[in-house]
């Protein structure tokens, strides 16, 4: 029992950087109707609540099972890369608030996937 309550407390830090995952993947999802370029880029909308939605979900099943997460984190990295290059991808001419939404975004969801990704590899050093 105190094998088990120090692995969930050694997984604490994990599962708060992936709820910050959670927050980026709901904000990417409703991002277009926020920044207001959902009537103008639909393609890129749709791009967005799409990876959103997913993001937001693999965040949830990794801070159910943190110890467990470490081949999501790379999904999730994939996802916020995706985001960055998403303006230029799928529509050409994206404004510059959907393009800063976009990056900013992205960037976020990548710095968390590391973040998680570190923590990961650290406890199972240790």
């Amino acid at each position: 029992m105190r094998d088990r309550y120090a692995r969930m407390l050694q997984t604490r830090g994990v599962a708060a950087v992936e709820e910050l995952v959670i927050l980026a993947g709901i904000y990417a999802a409703v991002s277009a109707w926020t920044v207001h370029f959902s009537a103008a880029k639909p393609e890129l909308a749709i791009s967005n609540l799409v990876v959103g939605i997913t993001i937001a979900a693999l965040g949830l099943c990794m801070s159910m099972a943190p110890e467990r997460s470490q081949d999501l984190n790379f999904v999730v990295l994939l996802l916020g890369v995706w985001l960055i290059v998403s303006p230029w991808v799928v529509s050409r001419d994206a404004g510059t608030g959907a393009i800063l939404s976009n990056v900013i975004t992205g960037a976020c969801v990548c710095l968390f996937a590391l973040t998680a990704g570190g923590l990961l590899m650290s406890k199972r050093k240790t």
